[in-house]
């Protein structure tokens, strides 16, 4: 094992500490396995890769609405009033 020393907040050592208790590991356990986690996890795509994404989803779904491009505000506003 290599020996590091981070520094964290007051609020972020408190959650640490209390998941680690509820989960019956140490600290250092519990960093490491979150740590593990993140680098496990899929990366962020590159900015180019995002927008090849998004040019190719456009226009795959319908809205079955023909003014959607127009009133789009109103029925934003009327989704979020339901």
């Amino acid at each position: 094992m290599f020996r590091t020393q981070i520094q964290l907040t007051e609020q972020q050592v408190a959650a640490l500490k209390a998941k680690a208790a509820v989960e019956g590991v140490s600290l250092a356990g519990l960093i490491r396995r979150c740590v593990d986690q993140m680098l496990a996890s899929p990366s962020v795509p590159e900015p180019a890769e995002r927008i090849r994404r998004a040019v190719a989803i456009a226009g795959r779904f319908r809205s079955g609405s023909g003014d959607l491009a127009v009133n789009h505000d109103k029925y934003l506003a009327e989704a979020f009033e339901k």
